[in-house]
């Protein structure tokens, strides 16, 4: 019974939240044709699907996935995409992970993508920490949250029921 109070969002709100970002990237992508969802595996990956399935119901913008693959506790190691450089160069670009914590894996995926040219850069999460160790935002964001740097979030986006906890 106690980790049902531990529960930040629910499957419910999870989806709300992103139906919502979904088309906050619409709205700031309305004139291009095609948006690249880079998402950072694995969470991200999984949320970059999901809002690749609501754009392309919302609207005629195609949006081409893009996996981002970052060691999270080595951000410094190569990183390596899904896609070729040529593929997502001149075009707008979405990175998106899960959680915002300290900004680590988002500066590093930021930097990542600054040796390309594009038209456009925004980042995207599901939930952002108030604890930012790097000069990085979240553009999109499904909920904020400040929280004390001992406590740690946990989303789980598979399954039937999807959650965000707070351990």
């Amino acid at each position: 019974m106690a980790l049902t109070k531990n529960i930040i969002l629910n499957h419910e709100e999870i989806n709300h939240k992103i139906k919502r970002i979904a088309y906050q990237i619409y709205e700031n992508n309305v004139n291009e044709t095609e948006v690249v969802l880079a998402g950072i595996d694995s969470n991200g990956y999984i949320l970059a699907k999901k809002l690749k399935t609501i754009l392309s119901k919302i609207s005629s913008i195609n949006p081409i996935l893009c996996k981002v693959i970052i060691d999270k506790k080595n951000p410094r190691n190569d990183i390596s995409t899904s896609l070729k450089k040529q593929d997502y160069e001149n075009k707008s670009v979405v990175l998106i992970d899960d959680v915002l914590n300290s900004g680590t894996t988002l500066i590093y995926g930021v930097k990542f993508f600054l040796d390309v040219p594009l038209k456009q850069f925004k980042t995207a999460v599901l939930v952002n920490r108030n604890h930012k160790k790097y000069p990085v935002k979240a553009d999109f964001k499904g909920i904020s949250l400040s929280t004390s740097l001992n406590e740690h979030i946990d989303v789980i986006l598979e399954g039937k029921e999807f959650r965000a906890y707070l351990k």
